[in-house]
């Protein structure tokens, strides 16, 4: 999916060096967006660059560990220089816990609370607060799980309650950004194929049989619902949570 429906918009999509956040990087680029690229491993940054831009993209890589409050400063002040103002944040990046609650080392807690909700309110916040001063709009898209809303006991216990934290900050910051014209939404995927998926598989085996369609999303059937959160279009749309999940989940 491409055109020019985010031409000229700047984009910070975090947890973009592969999986579903390398996919969302490519598909706004090939949108018009000039992207920035964040992750912590640098290197694999700028293969995705180098791939975006090879596709006639903008973009460029950004290193940022979204646990440290300091490098979310440096990184969002690195893309203004670089690309200008963020109008557009994709809150990607997020680790699993894999554990069962109980087994869980306090270490393990504090690294999984800092990336996937400690960092993405952070980040929020920090590309808010510029929009905000700057008397701009801008999107804000979450990505969720559809683990927020059910969780069947197979040890992610942490996992599904930081997603649910992630669903909360989307509808209270909406709420408190409205006025701004700042629009927070959220995507809750199901089981889509991604590197975190298959560290998955290799612990629970072949998933699929449970699903009626007996598949994993495949990666680009999140792109519609990407862009329309971050186009002209979805003007109206904020603090809502759109579950992507191919029917694997019961309602």
């Amino acid at each position: 999916m491409s055109g020019d429906v985010l031409a000229g918009k700047v984009a910070l999509v975090t947890g973009a060096t592969s999986g579903l956040g390398r996919r969302f990087a490519e598909v706004l680029a090939a949108n018009g967006a000039h992207v920035a690229v964040a992750g912590r491993r640098v290197e694999r940054a700028a293969e995705v660059v180098a791939a975006i831009q090879a596709a006639g993209g903008t973009a460029t890589a950004v290193q940022l560990d979204v646990r440290d409050a300091a490098s979310i400063r440096s990184a969002v002040e690195q893309v203004e220089a670089s690309l200008g103002l963020v109008e557009i944040l994709v809150n990607n990046a997020g680790i699993p816990d894999a554990q069962r609650a109980h087994r869980m080392t306090v270490e393990l807690v504090d690294d999984v609370l800092a990336t996937n909700v400690r960092g993405p309110w952070l980040l929020a916040t920090e590309v808010a607060g510029r929009l905000i001063a700057a008397e701009r709009p801008g999107r804000i898209v979450n990505v969720s799980s559809m683990s927020s809303f059910q969780y069947g006991g197979e040890g992610a216990a942490l996992y599904s309650v930081t997603k649910a934290a992630i669903n909360r900050m989307t509808e209270a910051l909406a709420v408190e950004w409205a006025r701004h014209h700042v629009n927070v939404t959220a995507i809750a995927p199901g089981a889509f194929a991604s590197e975190m998926m298959d560290g998955m598989l290799e612990r629970m085996g072949d998933i699929t049989a449970g699903f009626p369609r007996r598949r994993l999303g495949d990666p680009t059937q999140l792109e519609s619902t990407l862009l329309f959160l971050v186009s002209p279009a979805s003007d109206a749309v904020t603090g809502t949570v759109v579950k992507v999940d191919d029917g694997q989940m019961p309602r």
